[in-house]
């Protein structure tokens, strides 16, 4: 494997989305990915960008990417949030999302953050043994809400 680790330009928008819908997919939402391509190119890349990413290549191919955000806890402070992450299946099991993930601590530590935080589908084992393996803390208790565009406008 001939793997690279780097941040993430408006350049690598496409083959990201492809990843988010390949997530969406493993995720079983894959209707709710309703995001395009320029609004995330926008929002990543634009006037006023909101998120970072890195991406995993191998061969020059993006095989995996983590995008995160600043999050602000009015309990905590600062946070990075790791919005996605993965690895595109062929490549899962051989250390490419280890390394991902390791960078994000690392920009955590660097930006300093006072933590980082993401979420994980309770049925997703692969991915809580993975977070096990960082003694990440798991939350148990809460619950996601949200609006989608169409509520907020209907308000």
């Amino acid at each position: 494997m001939n793997l690279n680790i780097r941040t993430a330009g408006a350049e690598d928008c496409t083959r990201i989305l492809e990843l988010i819908n390949e997530l969406a997919l493993y995720e079983r939402a894959p209707e709710e990915v309703t995001v395009d391509l320029d609004h995330f190119i926008n929002a990543g890349f634009g006037e006023n960008p909101v998120w970072k990413a890195y991406v995993a290549e191998n061969d020059g191919t993006i095989i995996g990417f983590a995008l995160f955000y600043t999050r602000y806890s009015t309990w905590k402070g600062c946070r990075l949030y790791l919005e996605d992450f993965i690895v595109t299946e062929d490549f899962r099991g051989k250390g490419v999302g280890k390394l991902l993930f390791e960078k994000v601590i690392e920009e955590s530590k660097s930006g300093n953050y006072n933590g980082m935080v993401w979420q994980v589908l309770d049925w997703n084992e692969p991915a809580i043994n993975f977070y096990n393996k960082y003694n990440a803390h798991l939350e148990a208790g809460w619950l996601n809400a949200s609006f989608s565009e169409a509520q907020v406008k209907a308000f």
